[in-house]
This record gives structure tokens, sequence and C-alpha cells, in this order.
């Protein structure tokens, strides 16, 4: 990569960073050559060729973020998308899943990725056939999500036009939509159970226990990583028994673990099942109960919990003094009951086995429990005895501090295990060592097949790769096409406007008695009409953009310089002069001028209309 790709990669990632902090999109899970690309198309628009221009320009236009988005979140949907996917879904997939389903339990949906909402609707037109009309209005949510705000807006209204109801049949149309004016709104009462949302799939929670996921074509866009993350969010999302469908382009081959296929031709997979955790719950004496009425009881009951608690335990408050010292504690310590409320560092076992002091004044000044491993304690049967030591901190809701609770746990037993474990460890050590050349040819071996397979995996990812990006540059492409058709659309009508107003044009000029002539600023000539042409006897094609001082006609067309400058300059409006000429018969007749202003569409002036008429002698005796 040259210093200059460099810089611009480098630019780029700054530009992303920019949407990031000031719109909240994050695009960084997006494909990285797709996502250039859609940059790039918006930046043409603006003839703009690199992104360090384009990243000032939007921080000057804060306006530019919306069709930007628009060009990067390719919205391109249909009713009945991929139509045998969606009728094997109907009549193979789903009767199954919801005919076994309790008649009153709530079917959530979640339609991600929806843009303007046609598959959302698909999805309430499909479980309305499948479950009838009532019950899916008791029992049907469809939650219905995109990133874009504008294509939501849209899905929200429900109003399509004929042109989108194309791959919906007649009679399904007829009972899913009424008629306004030219549009087709989706059912008010079924509208209720869709539910549109803006929702990142990189960066937001799934909805959560639903029964179908439709995600269709939106997996595409981002890279591997991302679609990992939002895989394993799908999984967590859907029940077991859920449903996910997926688009053409997306094949799941490297997330076998999450997902198995229920038709692979047309992306319909089934979750593999999670984990069953049950709840655990505590018990809480009611206070009603005849058995525990009294607060005696209920102390007493904790001394004996205490005291009968299998591992050591000690409890010292806060300054310094032992407060109490289970039965087994005692036992292994020496201690009775007259020491609980002595200071501890009174006691031996605060020096021994281990000093407890330093301990706990480190358990109070870093707030955090402290273990002390295979503390050596020597016994006087001259035997060995290991224990680990927990002290941890005791304090209220409040985060006063009240003291610390010291435990001491055997593990000798665990201890002398782990000395035989080490003795066996090195016995098995010298029968590692003859079966590490066998091993190490049979690694050889798995190497090579592991190699084989990687470069299979890779292979396989490389199509997939490819396949999506084809489908992305697939529907760029239908994207744009639609946008150039509208433009085709309204470059013809602006040409049958303009040919109409032509026409009329010509038509007034053609009924008009008197020759007509319209010069522009530089005195050469834009019209010349037929009356023009009978008059003086050149045809338009012969003086169309010639001077109207340079026509060699019967008339003197040098005087016809001062009125039009006159024109030109507004000091006067309007001028009539009479001129004698000879016309193209080469009569001598007496002519009257009239001179116009051209007057554009944004009320400044572009040339003179002239009017040339030919007088009779008793017109041009009362003009005298």
């Amino acid at each position: 990569m040259s210093k200059k790709e460099d810089e611009q990669e480098q630019i780029f990632e700054t530009l992303l960073e920019f949407l990031k902090q000031s719109r909240g999109f994050d695009f960084t899970g997006y494909k990285y050559s797709s996502l250039k690309r859609r940059v790039r198309k918006q930046m043409q628009s603006h003839n703009i060729d690199n992104f360090s221009d384009y990243l000032d320009y939007l921080q000057v236009h804060p306006e530019e973020f919306l069709p930007l988005f628009n060009t990067i979140l390719i919205n391109v949907t249909a009713f009945y998308r991929d139509p045998k996917a969606w009728q094997y879904l109907q009549h193979q997939v789903l009767p199954q899943v919801f005919n076994s389903e309790s008649d009153s339990k709530t079917i959530r949906v979640w339609c991600a990725g929806c843009s303007s909402g046609e598959e959302a609707y698909t999805l309430a037109m499909m479980l309305a056939q499948i479950l009838g009309i009532e019950k899916f209005r008791q029992r049907v949510k469809i939650y219905a999500t995109d990133v874009d705000e504008e294509a939501l807006v849209q899905a929200r209204h429900a109003s399509y036009s004929n042109k989108e109801l194309e791959p919906i049949p007649q009679e399904i149309r007829e009972l899913f939509f009424e008629t306004v004016g030219n549009r087709f709104i989706f059912r008010p009462d079924l509208r209720r159970c869709v539910i549109f949302g803006r929702h990142d799939l990189v960066q937001d929670a799934p909805i959560s226990r639903l029964d179908l996921l439709v995600c269709r074509n939106t997996l595409m866009y981002f890279n591997a990583e991302t679609q990992a993350k939002i895989l394993h969010r799908f999984h967590f999302a859907l029940k077991n028994s859920g449903i996910l469908f997926l688009g053409k382009a997306e094949m799941l081959l490297t997330h076998s673990h999450l997902f198995t296929p229920i038709n692979l031709q047309h992306r319909i997979f089934r979750p593999t099942p999670k984990s069953q955790r049950p709840e655990r719950g505590i018990y809480i004496p009611n206070e009603n109960d005849e058995a525990n009425n009294t607060i005696e009881r209920y102390i007493r009951l904790r001394e004996l919990a205490f005291d009968t608690v299998p591992i050591a335990q000690l409890i010292v408050e806060l300054n310094g003094h032992l407060v109490l010292a289970n039965e087994p504690a005692r036992t292994l310590f020496g201690l009775n009951i007259l020491d609980q409320g002595r200071p501890l560092q009174d006691l031996e076992i605060s020096y021994r086995p281990l000093e407890l002091r330093s301990y706990i004044d480190e358990v109070y000044r870093n707030r955090a429990s402290v273990v002390v491993n295979d503390v050596v304690r020597n016994l006087r049967d001259n035997t060995t005895q290991y224990l680990d030591v927990n002290i941890d901190l005791l304090e209220e809701s409040n985060g006063e501090l009240l003291g610390v609770s010291i435990t001491f746990t055997d593990v000798t037993r665990y201890h002398d295990l782990q000395v035989e474990l080490q003795r066996a460890n090195q016995e098995l050590e010298t029968a590692n060592e003859e079966l590490q050349s066998s091993n190490e040819e049979l690694e050889t071996t798995n190497e090579e097949l592991q190699s084989t397979n990687e470069e299979l995996e890779t292979t396989n990812e490389e199509l997939q790769s490819t396949n999506e990006e084809l489908e992305t540059m697939n529907e760029e492409l239908q994207s744009t096409n639609e946008e150039l058709q509208t433009i085709n659309d309204e470059l013809r009508q602006r040409t049958t406007d303009l040919n109409q107003a032509n026409a009329f044009l010509n038509s007034i000029l053609a009924s008009l008695q008197a020759a007509v002539v319209v010069v522009n600023r530089q005195f050469n000539i834009l019209t010349w009409n037929e009356e023009a042409e009978n008059l003086w006897g050149l045809r338009s094609e012969e003086v169309q953009g010639e001077s109207i001082l340079s026509l060699d006609i019967g008339l003197p067309v040098e005087q016809l310089r001062e009125p039009i400058r006159n024109c030109l300059s507004a000091t006067i409006n309007s001028q009539e002069i009479l001129l004698e000429a000879i016309n193209r018969r080469g009569r001598k007749i007496n002519c009257r001028v009239s001179f116009n202003p051209l007057i554009g569409h944004e009320k400044e002036l572009q040339g003179v209309i002239l009017l040339m008429e030919e007088l009779t002698s008793a017109l041009v005796e009362t003009d005298s």
C-alpha cells in the first residue's frame, strides 16, 4: 500500500469515528470494502474526491448526515421476497411449531433489519392465515426493528403503492389492505400487533424469549467477527423451540454449534438447545410461624448452627476482641468459652500458626478478603497439619465496619494427596516420554489433516464472503436502478411538458398576423416566425443565431440598434417606430416595428421582442 493510500485509510477511520461520536452510528463492524464504496457514492454526488474534504463537508453541513446514512444503509426489501422460502416457512415449518403451543400462549416474533416494513407485514399476514385473524390479534406480538429512523417512519405509516403490492396475491391483498386514494393501507386492527422501534444489532441488547426471528440479507453487510457476535445474541434470544429465518446470502456454515438447519436451501434454522439452570430460592421465616415466635429461639438456632459448622471459625470485632469461636475452633486451638471477649493479641491463636493481626489490618485497609494457603502447623505428636486461612470483612449494608471472620480449613489430606500425586506424576512422566515419539508421529499426521481442513475452511469462507459481496452489490445495483428509473420518469415528464410548451408557443406565433423576431442581449436572433419568413424572404433556419443587424433584407436594420439598446438598458420599456422597407416581393412598404423586453422566469432581462407589421396607406396617414 502506498503512503497516499495509507493516509486515506487513516482519514477514513477518522471519518467513521466522527460518525460514531457525533451521531451514534458505529460502522466499524460493517464490511470495509462495501462501506467505503457506499461512502464514495455519496461523495460523488457532491463532486468530492477524497475523505478528508468530505469530513470537512460533514462538519460544515450537518444536513448531509441523513442522505449519507440512507446511502450506507441500503433499504432494499419487498413483500414475500424469495417466495419459495416464505411458502416453505408458512406451510412446512410454522404450522408444526405453533400448533403444538398452548392456545393462550403469546407468540413473540422479531423482524430484525425490517427496513420500510414489508417483511414485518408479510409475517403478520402469514401468521394471521395460520392462526386465524382473531387468535392472531390475541396471541401475536411482532417486534420490527431497524437502525434507520427514516425507514421506520415509512414502516409505521403502513402505506404502499400498487407497484409495491404486486408480489401479494389479489385475494390476500383484499383481505389485509384497505384502499385510501391511490395508496393501500395495512389493516389497522392487525397493525397494532406490529411494534416498530430503532435497534442496533451490534450495540443493543437482543429481544428475548422469541418463537420466530427473521433477519434476511442483513448479516451480509457485517464482517465475520461482528456476524459471530450477532449470531450469539440471536441464539440467546430464541427459545429452544424457536426458528431462525435468514436471507439467501447467509449460510451459517461456520456457526453449526449455535444453529442446526431445518432447510439449508431456504436458510431456515433451529438453535441448539441451551442448558437449563434451575433458579435457587432463599427461605425467609414467617413472623406468624408458631415454631419461630421468639427472638431467643432464633438466637439459639444461630449459635447451634455456628457451633456445628465443620470448619473452624473465629469472629473478631473491630476493636480486636474475640467475639465468637465455634466448637471446631475451640477444639483445634485449645480455646474455651472464657476466651470469648478477650483481646485477640492476648491469645496464642493471634500469632500461631500465623500472624493474624497483620492480615486483619490488611483486610481493614483494603476492604478485601485475604486468603493464606498451606499454613504449616506442627502438632505435639510430631505430625504436620496444613491449613487454608480465609480472613473476610464483616460490614453493614451502609458500609460500616463490624469486624472480621477467620476460617481455618484443614487441607492436610489434600496436601498429602498432592505429594502422592506429584510422585505419581513423576512415574507417569517416564511413561509419557516413551509415548512421546508415537505422539509426535501422530501429531505430524494430525497437523497435515488440520492444514488440509483449514485450507478447505478458508476456501469455504472466501466463497461465502464472495457470495455475500455479490448479493450486496446486487442490492446496491437494484437501489441505483430504482433511483435512475425515478430520474428517467421525471425527465420524461419534463420533456413532455417542454414539448407541449413549445407546441403552444409555436401555435401562438403562427396565429399572429405580424412578423415576430426575438433577439438576445447580443442582438442574435432566437425566434423568427413564419410571418417574418413571408415578409422578408428568409427561412428561420437561415437566420437562427445570426445578428439581426447583419441581415441583408429590405428593412433598414441599422435603425433597429438604438431602440433595442433602449429596451435592454430598461430606459424605455416599450417603443414603436415606423420604417420604409422593401418586402421579399420587391415592393416598397411602410413597416411599423414594436420593441418589448423579453423577461425570464426569474425576472431577468434576456432580450427584446420585435413585432413587425406592414401598414396600409390609411394606417400610415393615421400614425402620421
